[in-house]
């Protein structure tokens, strides 16, 4: 089954094993592409963030990127009710992800154009998992 990881956001969640070995690959899905893209290019625009926030803010912005990725990686080993545990962490991290993002382009550590390129990313995100949490 796995080991139980509490976490912060007040919901038990269960990491499974994920090193089993697997009979055939498993074909990747389009939230897991689209998740490694977006950790992909935000990552290394957060280290262009004012230094003075570096260890606050952009910290915040990147644990929540990487809680976002880890928990639809628990959530993709899982079924049932804990998968739909997993789900809601990760929904949970996204909408802290939307937070910061909000507040880099408030304060001008976002131009326009980023700001609207990360904010599709995330609304891409929004809906492939909303799509996975009703399904």
């Amino acid at each position: 089954m796995g080991y139980v990881a509490p976490h912060y956001c007040g919901l038990i969640c269960y990491m499974s094993n994920l090193n089993k070995p697997t009979s055939a690959p498993a074909v990747e899905m389009t939230i897991f592409t689209r998740t490694f893209d977006f950790v992909s290019w935000l990552m290394p625009l957060s280290l262009k963030f004012p230094r003075s926030h570096r260890f606050v803010v952009t910290k915040r912005l990147q644990d929540a990127t990487l809680n976002f990725q880890e928990y639809l990686i628990e959530a993709n080993g899982q079924r049932g009710a804990i998968r739909q545990e997993n789900l809601r962490c990760a929904d949970i991290e996204l909408t802290k992800i939307r937070l910061y993002l909000r507040l880099c382009q408030r304060w001008q550590w976002l131009n326009s154009g980023q700001y609207l390129h990360a904010s599709q990313m995330v609304a891409e995100l929004g809906r492939l998992l909303g799509g996975w949490l009703r399904a």
